[in-house]
Parts: structure tokens; C-alpha cells; sequence
């Protein structure tokens, strides 16, 4: 499963390009999990489930087609994040996502707004606490 890591987490305004690092690809059974990876592992830190759903590509491309050249339009139908999508790369590992600009659009900032897990509803200090991780570094929204 392609991944990438968003520091500063989506945005729904389309005139906000947010930096995604690609990172290892996942096992699909890691999409289910919340909690925390002990610190010196890969990957380590608190993990929430932000968001889930499905996605569909659109301009009818194949994804492994798409992700070689380097971008990737897609729609989105989570929970959260619903409507058009890019992922452009930018160099070696990094790239940018970009919102569309379509009805699901708006300047307001969903990571604040819509904090909580999708799954159990807990925030990434709550997430910490409950499962043994870092609770500081947690609440800075530093997984």
C-alpha cells in the first residue's frame, strides 16, 4: 500500500499545497491499526486513524501508472476528506497534496476542527495515554 506522511495534515483549501513525503509502502492489514510503535522501530510513535474511506482515480488512469509518473488525481469518499485530489511530485520521496477545488472545499482547518480519531474517537495524547506512548510528544500533534 503507497504511503506518505503529511506533517502538517491536509488541507481543504485548494490554494494550500500541504507536503507529503512518500514513505515505505504498508501492508494493507496496517491500515487498521491505532496505537503506539515503541520509539527506535520504524516508524515509531503514536498512530491514530485519522481518516478512512474509499477512493476512486479519475481520468480512468491505473494508480501503479500514475504514481511512476508522478501524479496522481484521485477522489476521496471518507469520513473527513471527501472530493478531488492531486499528489504531484516534487523530488526523491516528496511531494505535494493539493485539493480540488469542488463543493467539499473550504478555509477552514480540519485538523483542528476534526482532531479525534475516526475509529474510537480519542485524540493522539488520549491514543498515548491509553496505550503506553508518549503523551508530551503526542500533544504537539508530533506522532
Amino acid at each position: 500500500m503507497p504511503s506518505w506522511a503529511v506533517p502538517k495534515g491536509p488541507s481543504l483549501d485548494p490554494s494550500q499545497k500541504r507536503l507529503a513525503m512518500q514513505v515505505e509502502d504498508h501492508p494493507l492489514e496496517y491500515a487498521g491499526f491505532e496505537g503506539v510503535i515503541p520509539e527506535g522501530e520504524y516508524g515509531g510513535g503514536t498512530v491514530m486513524i485519522w481518516d478512512e474511506g474509499t477512493y476512486e482515480m479519475l481520468d480512468d488512469v491505473d494508480p501503479a501508472v500514475a504514481l511512476r509518473k508522478g501524479e496522481l488525481r484521485f477522489r476521496l469518499d471518507g469520513h473527513k476528506l471527501k472530493g478531488r485530489w492531486t499528489l504531484v511530485r516534487t523530488g526523491p520521496r516528496k511531494w505535494l497534496l493539493i485539493k480540488g477545488r469542488d463543493t467539499y472545499a473550504r478555509t477552514t482547518d480540519i485538523t483542528t476542527t476534526r482532531a479525534r480519531s475516526v475509529r474510537t474517537k480519542r485524540l493522539l495524547a488520549e491514543i498515548a495515554r491509553d496505550e503506553g506512548g508518549n503523551v508530551e510528544k503526542a500533544a504537539t500533534g508530533d506522532p
